[in-house]
């Protein structure tokens, strides 16, 4: 970048600065020759361009780091292959409510007509994937970056596509104005509302209310308001696999989450029919199962708190509340009296009844792995875990300390999401310690992402569950009375893979080797990968 650049910028360079104004700073993805431009723009702002390995997982990295910075951030593809290679990943932002900025390379315009090598519709080719595709030109490139950037924000959030040609990244910009977000200002529900009043009254009338928290509510920050109330009425409360940890885990109102175990569901889907009212907070019910289909018999008795208008058909609630969950819950807590509920313990009752299906059945095998990487992990620590029996499992047995402490693709339920999850994660929060769990399908999947743990210098620690099986597939194809076909993997030395890569690797079988290991990739600098060896076998029954 030149000093002259700077005083008449390129297009891309008003596209890096608003993209930066908007609080964008992490651009994951491959150069292509149709974004050289681009990325020089980039750099020049101060988003810093992560070169993955591809580019549908530099699209979860973006998910990570979007996770850690709450902000919107950056995939950059080349035209044709580059954005096809990377709709695995777009749909995951979709699916996972990511406001994710795609930004792809296309022929320009003049040659666009004639020329067909490598071009494709983007457009067409994402439209039912992201909420809005734009090509950047020239005169309106800043409002039309800042159009994307609102969109992507705007609940429910998701990825926004636009298109930028060689040519207009690299012409001067007639327009010099970089567009910045408008100040936000979100009025407070306050205690003298009616629709809190008429809850709080239907409130203190239930003796049995139970609450579910979803994803909204993680992201308006309502966990400690909701832990107020919870605390003055003493009503449990469930989650989604998303919100794990809005109440801490740990606490005695805290059932966990649900809707992926059979185990867990069967116990949680019991006390809720048995509830007489149920508060939905922030609660979209795209991670659940086909169990959570009304999954009350009266929907009377389901009061939805919410400011994102739903877009299914899992439940019918019968109230139905458009605000902020966070503000609406503080104005509920102030004038609620704090009348006890359930006084027959029952919520309790649950909580030990979980821990006790979910505890541990051996001295090595998955539940172990689990719960000694729960012991080590700490208050600050991110897990992110991969698609895979491993993640039922850890999604009920981890114990989140926060909110947002467990990363993972749940919605969409994509594999080899926790590897580029712990990566963009990382880059985002430096100063947290991250752990990948996944299994040994995932990894193989994507284990050109080792190339950038390396590349990066990150000292993430991946626990590997190898079962030498695509274990959750081949659980069902068995209650199906089904033979196994397709599941079994052979045995990869992944701690001599790890090496290659310029990392360290590790076989363990038992828990003191695996203690051990977790306690020494603390003080390295480089990724640690530890491999646990076990027969998938041992999922039998656990979920």
């Amino acid at each position: 970048m030149t000093a002259e650049s700077f005083v008449t910028p390129r297009v891309a360079d008003i596209v890096a600065r608003t993209l930066h104004a908007h609080g964008v700073r992490h651009a994951f993805g491959m150069p292509g020759g149709e974004v050289v431009t681009l990325i020089d723009g980039l750099e020049a702002s101060g988003i810093v361009f992560h070169l993955a390995r591809h580019e549908t997982a530099a699209a979860i990295m973006a998910a990570g780091a979007s996770a850690m910075t709450q902000n919107p951030e950056l995939l950059v593809t080349t035209v044709g292959p580059g954005l096809a290679n990377a709709v695995n990943g777009i749909a995951d932002a979709a699916q996972e409510r990511v406001p994710l900025i795609v930004i792809s390379g296309i022929v320009d315009r003049p040659t666009r007509a004639r020329y067909t090598h490598q071009v494709i519709d983007h457009a067409q080719l994402l439209r039912p994937l992201v909420k809005a595709s734009f090509e950047i030109e020239p005169e309106s490139a800043a409002s039309a970056v800042a159009r994307a950037l609102a969109l992507a924000m705007t609940e429910p959030m998701g990825p926004v596509h636009l298109d930028l040609s060689p040519a207009t990244a690299a012409a001067v910009s007639p327009a010099l104005n970089v567009i910045s977000p408008p100040k936000l200002l979100k009025p407070s529900v306050t205690m003298t509302d009616p629709a809190v009043h008429t809850l709080s009254e239907r409130i203190g009338r239930a003796q049995r209310p139970l609450f579910i928290a979803g994803l909204d509510a993680v992201r308006d920050h309502a966990g400690p308001a909701l832990q107020h109330l919870i605390q003055k009425i003493g009503a449990p409360v469930i989650t989604t696999y998303k919100a794990k940890g809005i109440i801490p885990e740990n606490h005695p109102l805290s059932l966990g989450a649900a809707g992926l175990s059979p185990l867990a569901d069967q116990i949680l889907l019991n006390l809720v029919r048995d509830s007489d009212l149920v508060l939905l907070i922030g609660y979209d019910p795209i991670e659940m199962r086909l169990g959570w289909l009304d999954f009350v018999g009266d929907p009377a008795k389901l009061v939805e708190i919410s400011d994102t208008a739903p877009d299914h058909g899992m439940h019918h609630a019968g109230t139905r509340i458009h605000a902020a969950p966070r503000s609406y819950l503080l104005a509920l807590a102030d004038i609620h009296a704090g009348d006890k509920t359930w006084t027959d313990g029952e919520p309790a009752a649950v909580k030990n009844e979980l821990a006790r299906l979910f505890a541990s059945n051996g001295s090595w095998g998955p539940h172990a792995i689990i719960e000694a990487l729960n012991a080590v992990t700490g208050q600050e620590a991110i897990v992110t875990v991969d698609s895979g029996a491993h993640r039922i499992l850890l999604s009920q047995k981890w114990v989140a300390p926060r909110a947002m402490s467990l990363l993972q693709s749940a919605g969409f339920c994509t594999m080899n999401a926790a590897l580029p999850l712990a990566i963009g994660a990382k880059v985002a929060d430096p100063s947290r310690p991250v752990f990948a769990v996944m299994g040994d399908g995932g990894l193989e999947m994507g284990i050109g992402e080792l190339a950038t743990l390396r590349d990066l210098n990150l000292p993430i620690t991946i626990v590997l569950f190898q079962d030498r099986s695509l274990a959750l597939i081949a659980l069902k194809q068995a209650s199906a009375g089904l033979k196994s076909a397709g599941v079994t993997l052979g045995e990869t030395d992944f701690a001599a893979v790890a090496r290659g890569f310029g990392g360290y690797g590790f076989n363990v079988e038992n828990c003191d080797d695996f203690r051990n290991e977790l306690e020494a990739a603390r003080e390295r600098e480089g990724f640690t990968l530890i491999a646990c060896k076990f027969d998938a076998s041992a999922y039998d029954g656990a979920f």
